[in-house]
Formats: structure tokens, sequence, C-alpha cells
């Protein structure tokens, strides 16, 4: 009949996994509720919560936790999101190492490892990846077919057209054409790739500073410089995978670079990168070594930020660095007229408030509008973080929907 074929809108089999979906969120965002609370949040009556509760416990989505206490009346339920009910894993991928991380369905990160990669063979790229991940299996105690996704991030970007990794040269091994296909013969469970900028600003948008705000930019300064762009709500990839690679946009204050992706560098890269702190330091006057680029850098910010009220170099270097960073902004923003700008990566973290003022200022000079600058809020491992929040949202939209 008409209207009642299964997942038709409206039927109660599509009205009652509505409301497990609800339910099940409103456990991820409070943690354990009781019966009574789910139904008010919900706005299910008493009966309806209780048969919805008993459907997600006998389906192993639900467990029982404990009981009420201090309240007046006798002690209620409280069920919790079953954590063991699936796991995700997340890949961060440097030239000089790989990180892996497993969390639980409630998003609790349950094993985690790391891998060294340099001086390794090029060739090797696939067998760095399932070695890096059984390591963080191992570690949270379950085994490799229990990961239902995974997401890799890398620096740059998989052209659709071609497969390849592009943006990022410095990346050994991870450019080959066939890359992706030998990853899905290794790996048991589906795999998406996506840019790390690009799962910062994710994490950012679940976790962070970003929070509520549907149309953003970030900006990212480690050993790169790039920037995530959100639209809608959704993350803006562009045709090749390319937007956001704010590093190779020509800027005044430096030469032209021409071949950018051969030299994988350009203009707001040399204006603003972290190879510039260290120079503008040494221009002021300050001692300092130029590599290793970003702990030097960082360190730099970290210290003029503490002492810029009573030390005018440093309050110099935070003036000029701010005044770099504003600029390679200043045109992200006549484009795109974010609503908000985080300013994201160990280098722009490490100048704090000072130098996050000063870019405020600066772009207010160089910017029609003026959009809200604001920290990074997820501070340990975001691009790793953000590759989990990408994979547990996917392996949530699955495991929860019991209209199947």
């Amino acid at each position: 009949m008409a209207g009642t074929t299964p997942g038709t809108p409206g039927t109660p089999r599509v009205l009652r996994a509505m409301n497990d979906r609800a339910a099940l969120d409103l456990l991820l965002e409070h943690g354990p509720l009781s019966r009574t609370r789910i139904g008010k949040l919900t706005g299910l009556s008493k009966p309806t919560a209780s048969q919805l509760l008993a459907r997600l416990e006998a389906a192993g989505l639900v467990v029982a936790t404990g009981t009420t206490e201090g309240r007046p009346g006798p002690n209620a339920q409280l069920y919790s999101v079953n954590a063991r009910a699936a796991y995700a894993a997340g890949l961060d991928v440097t030239a000089r190492r790989i990180r892996a991380a497993v969390a639980d369905v409630t998003g609790e990160i349950v094993g985690e490892s790391e891998l060294p990669t340099p001086g390794r063979s090029a060739a090797g790229v696939v067998g760095q990846v399932t070695e890096v991940l059984d390591g963080a299996v191992k570690a949270a105690g379950i085994a490799r077919a229990d990961v239902r996704r995974l997401v890799i991030g890398t620096p740059g970007a998989f052209d659709p057209a071609t497969g390849r990794l592009r943006y990022a040269s410095h990346l050994p091994g991870w450019h080959s054409p066939t890359l992706l296909e030998e990853l899905a013969t290794a790996l048991p469970m589906p795999f998406e790739y996506e840019n790390d900028v690009n799962l910062v600003a994710l994490a950012e948008q679940r976790l962070g500073a970003a929070r509520g705000h549907s149309d953003f930019a970030l900006l990212w300064n480690e050993e790169g410089i790039g920037a995530a762009l959100v639209l809608g709500g959704r993350l803006h990839r562009g045709f090749t995978g390319g937007a956001g690679e704010v590093g190779f946009m020509p800027v005044p204050g430096t030469p032209l670079v021409r071949r950018v992706a051969q030299a994988n560098s350009g203009g707001y890269q040399e204006l603003a990168g972290v190879q510039s702190v260290p120079r503008i330091a040494r221009a002021l006057g300050i001692d300092t070594p130029e590599q290793p680029y970003v702990p030097v850098a960082s360190g730099l910010l970290a210290r003029a930020a503490e002492e810029e009220a009573g030390n005018p170099v440093h309050a110099a270097l935070l003036d000029r660095y701010a005044e770099r960073v504003a600029v390679g902004l200043s045109s992200l923003v006549a484009v795109l007229d974010p609503e908000l700008i985080v300013l994201s990566g160990e280098v722009l973290v490490a100048g704090g408030e000072p130098l996050r003022a000063r870019v405020q200022s600066a772009l207010a000079d160089l910017a029609a509008s003026r959009p809200r600058l604001v920290l990074a809020a997820v501070h340990r491992r975001p691009v790793l973080r953000g590759a989990l929040e990408s994979a547990l949202a996917a392996t949530r939209d699955e495991l929860f929907d019991t209209s199947r």
C-alpha cells in the first residue's frame, strides 16, 4: 500500500527512528539520563520513552549505568550510550610521523599510537598506515575489524579526478596514483581522506571556538600556513580540494613566487609562515636560531606575549608579525566576508591574546568588513581530533539509524 513502505516519511517506523536518534544524540550531549529526563527533552510521553529505551537497550545501543541519587523520591534508572557499540579511527599524517587514535562511539579516545617516518621508503606508505593503526587498535584492546570507519588527514588534498595527492610535495610516498586502491585493499573498514586543516576546522566546529557558527574561516600556521573555509555549515573544498591553500596566495610584501607547486611555497607562506618569525626577531636585534622552525617561532611569540607590556622589542615583534598575518587575511575577508575567523596552529596560538588583538586591529585597517577573530580552543592534536570527529559522525549515522 502507498505510504507504508519502510523508510517512507511519516510512517511509525520512521518516526520511531527519528525519536531513537534524538534520544541517542541527547545521551551523547548530556551523558547519563533518566527515562523521565529523556521524555522531557524529547517531548515524548513516559510510556513512549520507556518503549524507546527498551528498544535501544535490546539493540545494544544503550546500557543502564546506575541510578539518580540525592533527590526526593525513589532513585531513577540512568541510561547511557553503549560505548562499546562501535569504534572509529583517525590518522594524522606528516612527513615526520603518522599518529593514529581510536575512539569509542561516545567520542572517548581509547587507544593511540605514533610511528616516526623520516627516512622511511616512499614505497612503504600502506605498511606504515596499517602498522600505526594496529598500534592504536592494540592499545584500545580491540581488533582491527572492530573499527567501523577510518578518516586519514594529510596536508594538501586528493584530487577527485585523478586520485593523486596535490599541494603536498613534501609528503613522500603519498603521490602514487594507485595509493588509494592499495589502502582500500589493505584496510578492512571504509576510509575517507581529508585535508588536515579542514579537519582542524571540523574539530573547532564540533568541540571548540566555532561551535554554533555555520560560516567561518580558520587560519592554521605550523610547518605550513593554510586555511579552512566553512560555508553554510559545510566545508568548502573547491574543485580539486585546493580551497584554503592560502600559503600559495600572492600578497604584497614578498616577491612573486612562480611555479608554486614545485616550490611548495607562495607569497603568503613567505610573508607570514613559520620561517618569517625568527627573521623578524633577528631584524629587531633578538638573538635567536632559525630552526627548528615551529619550536623556535612558537617560543619567540610566547615569550613576546608574556613580556610585551614592558619590552618594546617584543611588542614590535608581535606588531610586525600581526601585520603580516593580517595582510593575507584581508584578501580572504574581501572574498568570503566570514562572520568569524579562528586562529589555530601552534605558532598562532603561542602568541595568545596579545597577538590575536594585534591581528584584529591590523585587519580592521586592511579589510572593509570586520570579522571577529578568536583563538582556537582545541589544543591537543587538533588534526587527529578532527579526523576522529569526522569518522564518528559517519559511524553514528550508520549505527544509530534504527529504521533499517
